[in-house]
């Protein structure tokens, strides 16, 4: 009997060490933490930073009306099911006796990186600034014995989280999103753009300085139903080319821009007033991504 009481208390004893979580830990260690502007644009400006063996923490803001922020957790190893991380802001060793901050739940999708929206990103951030570690804490989809926990080291931050503001401060303030659909406008009986529409023009043209990531650009150009079907065909042509020269000017191949002319076709307004034939002489651009 007195074999048994052992044999079964030992199964026991390796039941619960068996069953108890094994921390998996991930961070840059302080000589080797690490941290790059990578990307620095007026579309796009992007601050990196390596998690060895784990994968990038990268918080990202574009061009855009608003100010906006994003963060991804990008991990060499994809979450095999869904799961929620635990965000943690983590006070540095000096701090003792001070507690963690619980920043947000991160929701894991299979074979997506982790990503949060702005308010959280900022907070991340913030607590960077203040020397704390960003912590993300999730049970391992490929051992059901492991925890895994993914640090941010802040050491080496301060300098480049200045370069970030920086270029966040001088990022254009609209999107591709604002400029994918434009309508231009013309003078009467010419090619020349309306004042509004030049300036129009120019901000597209701003914005291919930096992304010229475009899969094709369609130009329609129209025109009012004063003079001559043959010649307003003619002209909403003229007016459309010209674009087009524009865009092969701005750095985009010639066959990525599809150009057409409809003359006096598709009236968007009637024609009896200054200000409604205004609106029919039109070209109308369309941008599109891969």
């Amino acid at each position: 009997m007195r074999s048994i009481i052992i044999a079964l208390t030992g199964l026991l004893t390796a039941t619960n060490v068996a069953a108890a979580p094994q921390l998996r830990q991930y961070s840059a260690a302080i000589e080797d933490s690490a941290w790059q502007l990578s990307k620095n644009t007026p579309v796009e400006c992007q601050l990196q930073h390596t998690i060895p063996r784990f994968g990038q923490a990268i918080f990202r803001s574009v061009a855009s009306k608003g100010l906006n922020m994003a963060f991804e957790l990008q991990m060499l190893r994809l979450p095999d099911n869904y799961a929620l991380a635990q965000v943690l802001s983590v006070p540095p060793a000096w701090r003792a006796g001070e507690p963690s901050k619980a920043i947000a739940n991160m929701k894991l999708l299979k074979q997506y990186n982790g990503e949060l929206p702005k308010k959280a990103a900022w907070t991340l951030l913030t607590e960077l600034e203040q020397g704390f570690s960003p912590s993300f804490y999730f049970n391992d989809w490929y051992s059901p014995y492991d925890k895994v926990v993914a640090a941010i080291n802040p050491v080496q931050f301060t300098a480049r989280f200045a370069e970030f503001n920086q270029c966040i401060a001088a990022l254009l303030p609209y999107s591709f999103d604002d400029i994918a659909f434009t309508v231009l406008n013309y003078e009467s009986e010419s090619d020349e753009l309306s004042r509004e529409s030049s300036r129009r023009l120019q901000q597209i043209a701003e914005y291919l300085k930096y992304d010229q990531d475009i899969d094709y650009v369609e130009i329609q150009g129209y025109s009012d139903s004063y003079g001559g079907r043959w010649m307003n065909e003619q002209l909403s042509i003229k007016r459309a080319e010209k674009v087009k020269s524009f865009f092969v000017a701005a750095g985009l191949s010639a066959d990525k821009v599809q150009v057409a002319g409809f003359g006096e076709r598709r009236h968007i307004a009637p024609n009896q007033l200054a200000i409604e034939r205004k609106k029919n002489r039109r070209v109308v651009l369309q941008l599109s991504k891969p």
